[in-house]
């Protein structure tokens, strides 16, 4: 390869340069698009991981320069973009005991968690899921059957009507 390969972060930062929106510089603030987003694009082929660690990814600087000239990229990285459960909940604009019973069932599945600590010590670190906004945003669709407006003026304390709804079945073991 006759150019160095980037790193995930590096790829995100020039598709936010792209989108003219620049991942800030400074620690600890989040950009617009990040190593999810990249790793997303892995996962559906726009990109290749030319990286054998699982704790982060390499790209041809080339191929990320050929995502970044899509004029559907500010799309993509949309669809792409991580939303936690709360965050999720709210986008339905509905309480976060309802969205849990979404994820129950399986009508929406996180291809990712992260690990976020309280405090300096680990004994803190609890995983939090995440869903891509597409996943997320197709609940509604795909569940006609759901009367939208009900659960969303249901009140706090009060039973979710998407408690009866049992988790999805386990995967057969191979």
């Amino acid at each position: 390869m006759p150019t160095s390969a980037i790193s995930g972060g590096a790829a995100a930062g020039r598709i936010a340069d792209a989108l003219g929106a620049p991942n800030p510089a400074a620690y600890g603030e989040r950009g617009l698009v990040t190593a999810f987003v990249v790793r997303r694009f892995v996962d559906c082929g726009l990109l290749v991981d030319l990286s054998a660690n699982p704790d982060g990814t390499l790209h041809h600087p080339d191929q990320v320069a050929e995502v970044c000239r899509r004029e559907d990229l500010a799309d993509l990285v949309a669809a792409d973009t991580p939303l936690g459960p709360e965050q999720a909940a709210a986008r339905f604009r509905v309480r976060r005991a309802d969205f849990d019973h979404m994820v129950r069932p399986g009508w929406v599945r996180s291809p990712q968690s992260i690990e976020v600590r309280f405090g300096t010590s680990r004994a803190g670190a609890v995983d939090v899921a995440l869903y891509t906004m597409a996943s997320v945003y197709g609940i509604v669709p795909a569940h006609p059957e759901v009367d939208w407006e009900q659960l969303r003026a249901v009140e706090k304390s009060r039973r979710s009507p998407l408690a009866a709804l049992r988790p999805a079945p386990s995967p057969a073991p191979a």
